[in-house]
C-alpha cells in the first residue's frame, strides 16, 4: 500500500532536517503486510520525501543507493514526470539508514520496480496539490488549471511558478483520488536522462565513502584469519609499533553476528599507508578451525559425485524415466562453475565515530538499515541513538549488502574513542569476502526422432547463502532452485534434483546469483540438444520454448514464453544470425528470464593462436515500462563486460583453507582493449516495469561458449575459459 500526506506542518519535520519554509509530501511504502502493521500502528512514518522549497527547487530524498546503477536519477525522474517539474530544478538528498524508509537494500535489482508506483503517486500528488493552490490564488476552478514545466497554467495563459506557491499548497489536503499522467505525455520517464551525480563524477567532487573524512579521524587495518572462521592464537606487535604513524595494535575479539563471525587484528594509525604496513608487520598464529582443511579441487570432486547420484527431487512432471527409455537419443553432461569474487573497484571502507551514547558512521552500502541494526545492536544503543549515513558507492555487485565493514569501524572507534576509518586492501577483499557460491549440475535430455525434447532432468548442488546465516544450511532454497525449475519449456517430462554441499566460505550476493551457474548450463546444454539433433540453435531454442500456459508449461510460471522468444528473435536479427560472417568467425546465442527480466544475446567470436576475441555483442532486453533508457543501455552494456570477465577470467580457489588469489593479477578482469562493439535494444513495453541491473549478466558466458564450439568444434562445459589451451 502507500499512504501520501501532506506534512508540511508535521511537527517531525525539523528533527529530520528538512526545510521548514517547503511544502513536503511525505509517502510510506509498506511492501510487506507486516511491516504495514508494525509501522502504521503508530506515528506516520514517511519514508520518501518531496520538499518543494519556496524558491522552486525541488529535493528529493533517496532511500536507495547509488553505484553506478542510476538509481537516484530514475527515482527522482519518475517524481519530476508527474509534478510536470523542470528537470534542471531538481536535486536529490541521500536518505540515512533507517526502518522509517522501508526497504532500503539497493539489490535484486528491485528499486524501480518496486518504487515505481509510489514515485508516480507522489509526483501526481505534489502536481494535484499545487494546482489546488493556484486555483484558490485565483478564485477560479481547478479544472481551469494544468501543470507545465514548472508552472501551474490557467486556460486564459497566466502561469505562476511552484515555488510562489508553496505557502497556500503548504494548506491543502492530499487528494484521496489521485490522477496519474498518460504515458503519451511523459517527458522524462522512457526517455535518455543523464545521470544527476554524472558533474560530481566528472569534476572528482563526488564523495564515495573512501573520500570521507573528519577532523582528527584515524585509519584502521585489520589482520584477519586466512581461513573463514579461524581465531586468533597469539600475536606479537612489536615490528608493527615501529612502523611511524601506528599508535595501536589490538585484538578484536571473536564475536558472532547474523552474516558471519568477526575478529582479527587491529592496526590503528595516522594515515591508511602506516596502518596497512603496520598490518603486514604483525607476527600472528592462527587458530585456522574446522575449515583448514578446505581444498577447492577436492571439493569440486566431491560436489560432481554428489549430482551424478540421485538427488532430493524439487520439482517433476510427467515420467522422466519412461521418457529416457522410449527415446530416439539421450545427451548427458556436466557443469562446473567455481567460487567468484565481486571485485568492485571501491574496496569496503566505513567511517565510524562512537561516542559515549551515540554513533555516526558514514559508508557506502547497499543496505544501510542491516548497518545500523547490526552496528547498534553491537553497541547496544536505542535505534535512534545510531546513524548510518550512505556515500556513494564506487561499485557494489552485492558485496556492499553485508555490513561487517560497518561493524568492523563501530568496534574499533569505541574502542579507541575517536573517529576511525576502516579500510580494506585489495587483497583483504579477494580473500577475505563473501563469494558467489562454487556449483556442479548434471544435465541430462532425450530427442525423439525429430529431435524434440522429450524429457529433462537438471540436477545440481552448490553451498546456499543461507550457509552464511545458518552453518547448517547445506541444499538451496527454494529461490535458488527457481531459476532452473521455473523454465518456459514445453517439455512434458520434467525433473529439478538437488544435491548436499557444505558451505566452505562466506556466501553471498554476487551479480545475478544463481543464475548465473543455471543460465549458463541450461544455455549450454540447450546449444548442445540443437547440434545433436542436427538443427539451428535459435530455430531449436524458440522450438524449446514452447508457448504461454500451454499443457505442457507448469500454470505457476510468472513468465510469459512469447517476451522470451521476442527478445531472442530480435537479438538473433539484430546480430545477422545466419547470415555470412567474417571467416573466422562464428556467433553464439543464449537467452535466460531472471529478475522479471527477459533477456537474450548474441556474441560474435573469433580465434587467433588459441586466443579468443569477442567482437560483438548484441543484447535485447524486455524490462517493461522503461524509465531512463541511458541507464538500461549502461546495465546491459556492464552486463556485457562483467559476463565476459566471468567467463575467461573468473575463478576463486582455496588451498589449506585460504584463499589463494589476492588481486587483480591472479583475479582478473576484461581490460580495456578485450572490450567488443556492444549493441543493446530495449523492447517497448506497457508491462510494470522488472529488473534491469542484473538479468544481463547470465546470458554472456553461455553465448560465448556456444559460439567458440560453432567455431572450434569443442565444448566447454567449466569455466573460466582460462584454464584451458584454447585450439
Amino acid at each position: 500500500m502507500s499512504d501520501i500526506q501532506n506534512i508540511s506542518r508535521r511537527s517531525f519535520i525539523k528533527n529530520i532536517g528538512l526545510t521548514s519554509g517547503a511544502l513536503i509530501i511525505g509517502s510510506h511504502l509498506s511492501l510487506f503486510a507486516s511491516e504495514t502493521e508494525s509501522v502504521l500502528a503508530g506515528a506516520f512514518q514517511p519514508n520518501l520525501f518531496v520538499e518543494l522549497l519556496p524558491n522552486g527547487d525541488l529535493i528529493l530524498v533517496a532511500s536507495r543507493s547509488e553505484m553506478g546503477n542510476g538509481i537516484r536519477t530514475s527515482l527522482t525522474s519518475v517524481i519530476a514526470d508527474e509534478m510536470e517539474a523542470d528537470w534542471n530544478r531538481v536535486s536529490v538528498e541521500q536518505a540515512i539508514g533507517h526502518k522509517k524508509y522501508g526497504d532500503q537494500n539497493t539489490d535484486g535489482s528491485r528499486s524501480v520496480r518496486y518504487l515505481y508506483e509510489a514515485m508516480r503517486k507522489m509526483g501526481a500528488t505534489t502536481r494535484m496539490i499545487l494546482i489546488s493552490a493556484a486555483a484558490q490564488k485565483w478564485k477560479v476552478p481547478v479544472s481551469e488549471c494544468h501543470a507545465e514545466n514548472h508552472f501551474i497554467v490557467h486556460k486564459n495563459g497566466k502561469k505562476i511558478g511552484f515555488g510562489d506557491l508553496v505557502e497556500i499548497a503548504k494548506t491543502i489536503e492530499a487528494p484521496k483520488d489521485i490522477i496519474l499522467k498518460d504515458p503519451k505525455d511523459f517527458k522524462y520517464i522512457g526517455k535518455n536522462l543523464k545521470s544527476i551525480d554524472v558533474e560530481k563524477y566528472v569534476t572528482g567532487s563526488a564523495v564515495f565513502g573512501l573520500d570521507f573524512r573528519l577532523p582528527n579521524m584515524k585509519f584502521a587495518a585489520i589482520a584477519r584469519c586466512p581461513v573463514t572462521f579461524g581465531t586468533v592464537k597469539s600475536f606479537d606487535k612489536t615490528e608493527a609499533m615501529k612502523i611511524p604513524g601506528v599508535e595501536a595494535v589490538f585484538e578484536i575479539e571473536r564475536i558472532k553476528t547474523p552474516f558471519g563471525a568477526l575478529g582479527g587484528v587491529a592496526v590503528v594509525a595516522t594515515n591508511t599507508w602506516a596502518a596497512f604496513k603496520g598490518k603486514e608487520a604483525l607476527i600472528i598464529e592462527w587458530d585456522n578451525g574446522k575449515n583448514g582443511s578446505y581444498d577447492s579441487v577436492k571439493y569440486m570432486e566431491m560436489l560432481t559425485e554428489n549430482v551424478h547420484k540421485p538427488g532430493v527431487v524439487s520439482k517433476t512432471r510427467g515420467n522422466i524415466e519412461a521418457a529416457f527409455t522410449a527415446s530416439a537419443k539421450v545427451i548427458e553432461s556436466t557443469y562446473q562453475l567455481p567460487h567468484l569474487s565481486h571485485a568492485p573497484m571501491e574496496v569496503p571502507n566505513t567511517v565510524a565515530w562512537v561516542k559515549e551514547d551515540s554513533c555516526e558512521v558514514w559508508c557506502p552500502t547497499q543496505n544501510p538499515q542491516a548497518a545500523h541494526e547490526e552496528v547498534k545492536n553491537y553497541l547496544g544503543f536505542d535505534d535512534e541513538k545510531v546513524i548510518i549515513n550512505v556515500t556513494l558507492l564506487g561499485g557494489g555487485f552485492g558485496r556492499k549488502s553485508k555490513p561487517d565493514y560497518v561493524v568492523e569501524a563501530a568496534i574499533i572507534s569505541k574502542a579507541i574513542k575517536a573517529p576511525v576509518q576502516v579500510v580494506w586492501t585489495r587483497e583483504d577483499e579477494t580473500q577475505h569476502g563473501y563469494y558467489h557460491t562454487v556449483s556442479a549440475q548434471y544435465m541430462k535430455a532425450s530427442l525423439d526422432e525429430k529431435g524434440n525434447v522429450t524429457g529433462w532432468l537438471h540436477r545440481f548442488a552448490f553451498p546456499p547463502i543461507k550457509s552464511t546465516f545458518d552453518p547448517t544450511a547445506d541444499y538451496p532454497n527454494g529461490w535458488e532452485i527457481e531459476s532452473a525449475s521455473e523454465v518456459p519449456f514445453g517439455i512434458k517430462n520434467f525433473q529439478i534434483e538437488v544435491g548436499q554441499a557444505p558451505a566452505m566460505v562466506r556466501i553471498g550476493w554476487l551479480r545475478s546469483v544463481i543464475n548465473i551457474p543455471h543460465g549458463f548450463s541450461i544455455n549450454v546444454f540447450t546449444d548442445e540438444l540443437a547440434h545433436a539433433a542436427k538443427q539451428d540453435p535459435l530455430a531449436f531454442n524458440l522450438k524449446l520454448l514452447g508457448e504461454d500456459n500451454t499443457p505442457e508449461n507448469d500454470k505457476s510460471n510468472k513468465f510469459s514464453a512469447s517476451r522470451l522468444k521476442n527478445v531472442l528473435k530480435k537479438a538473433a536479427e539484430n546480430a545477422g544470425w545466419g547470415k555470412p560472417l567474417p571467416e573466422g568467425h562464428a556467433q553464439g546465442l543464449a537467452v535466460h528470464y531472471s529478475f522479471m527480466s527477459y533477456v537474450a544475446s548474441v556474441v560474435e567470436v573469433s580465434m587467433v593462436e588459441g586466443i579468443v576475441k569477442i567482437h560483438k555483442v548484441n543484447t535485447v532486453i524486455d524490462c517493461g515500462i522503461v524509465v531512463n533508457k541511458n541507464t538500461v543501455i549502461a546495465q546491459m552494456e556492464g552486463a556485457a563486460i562483467f559476463g565476459m570477465s566471468l567467463a575467461f577470467y573468473g575463478k576463486i580457489t582455496a588451498k589449506d583453507g585460504a584463499i589463494e588469489q589476492s588481486n587483480f593479477g591472479d583475479y582478473r578482469m576484461v581490460r580495456m582493449n578485450e572490450a567488443p562493439k556492444i549493441e543493446v535494444e530495449i523492447v517497448e513495453s506497457t508491462a510494470p516495469p522488472t529488473g534491469v541491473g542484473e538479468p544481463g549478466v547470465p546470458v554472456i558466458a553461455p553465448a560465448i561458449v556456444n559460439a567458440i564450439f560453432k567455431l572450434t568444434g569443442k565444448r566447454y562445459r567449466n569455466l573460466p575459459l582460462s584454464d584451458y589451451e584454447l585450439v
